[in-house]
């Protein structure tokens, strides 16, 4: 267990997290009643593998650290609360403390909020930038032409909600290779041969969450020959969706294809629609 103390306060620790695309769980002390290791309303950050801020030490703090991690590994949303007898009767995992009262905790789940990466800022990718901006995510806008990303060209993406960050680099498949687990991927780059090169990345993975290919069922094709030349396998190569967005709707208008990329991939991304 690693413990991070010291002048980081529950805010930072939890922006911290949410920076780091990861989860967290919020532990107050909400009840005290006799004596305690603290006083209600002390609280304690707790990540997968790191800790902030104190609510008693011993026993109580140690399960709660078991509790919250125990929530973050099932996906837990809803606050829990828990109940600590402190004396000596109690039964204890972490050893005893015997301060004599008991103790309310609330445990509040901060789920990571999702990551996803747009590789071209075209036409396309503007127009879902946009759309994906107004919800609570990381996105990442990369691109291999600098004036894509051009600050002013993107003011209405940057307004949004989201964490946006744009990535200008001459070789998007080696960013791609450095996404975080589960991230989902959106390749439609102005160049075929780029975007051949992202779908090798993201097949080169097997951790990504959706990952798009914009394109026509003719252009599909070519890549699936070309994948499979390169050793993938069929089931592999289904793991990338093209052409993107819902069945149904159709056109071929920037605006349309992007409303239907998003809304297809928000049925994934419960984090985003609470």
């Amino acid at each position: 267990m690693t413990w991070e103390r010291g002048d980081v306060d529950w805010l930072e620790a939890l922006q911290h997290l949410r920076s780091a695309g990861l989860p967290g769980v919020l532990a107050t002390v909400s009840e005290v009643r006799g004596h305690a290791p603290r006083e209600a309303g002390a609280k304690m950050v707790v990540g997968v593998e790191a800790a902030w801020g104190s609510i008693g030490g011993g026993n109580l703090e140690a399960t709660v650290v078991d509790q919250a991690r125990d929530m973050m590994a099932r996906g837990v949303s809803v606050p829990v609360n828990a109940e600590f007898a402190l004396n000596e009767h109690a039964v204890t995992q972490h050893g005893r403390q015997c301060c004599g009262g008991k103790v309310r905790v609330l445990l509040e789940p901060f789920l990571s909020l999702p990551t996803v990466a747009i590789f071209g800022v075209g036409h396309v990718g503007h127009e879902l930038g946009r759309i994906l901006s107004r919800l609570p995510m990381t996105l990442y806008l990369v691109d291999s032409r600098g004036d894509q990303l051009d600050a002013a060209r993107l003011a209405d993406v940057t307004s949004g909600i989201a964490d946006v960050r744009t990535v200008h680099t001459p070789v998007p498949d080696s960013f791609l290779a450095g996404l975080p687990p589960g991230a989902h991927v959106f390749i439609m780059s102005h160049d075929h041969s780029e975007d051949f090169l992202l779908c090798h990345a993201a097949l080169r993975r097997g951790d990504l969450g959706n990952v798009g290919l914009i394109g026509s069922r003719a252009k599909w094709l070519r890549f699936r020959q070309k994948l499979a030349a390169e050793g993938f396998t069929g089931s592999d190569i289904d793991r990338i969706q093209c052409p993107i967005g819902l069945p149904n709707v159709r056109g071929k208008a920037p605006a349309v294809i992007a409303v239907s990329s998003a809304a297809a991939l928000l049925g994934s991304l419960p984090s985003a629609q609470q």
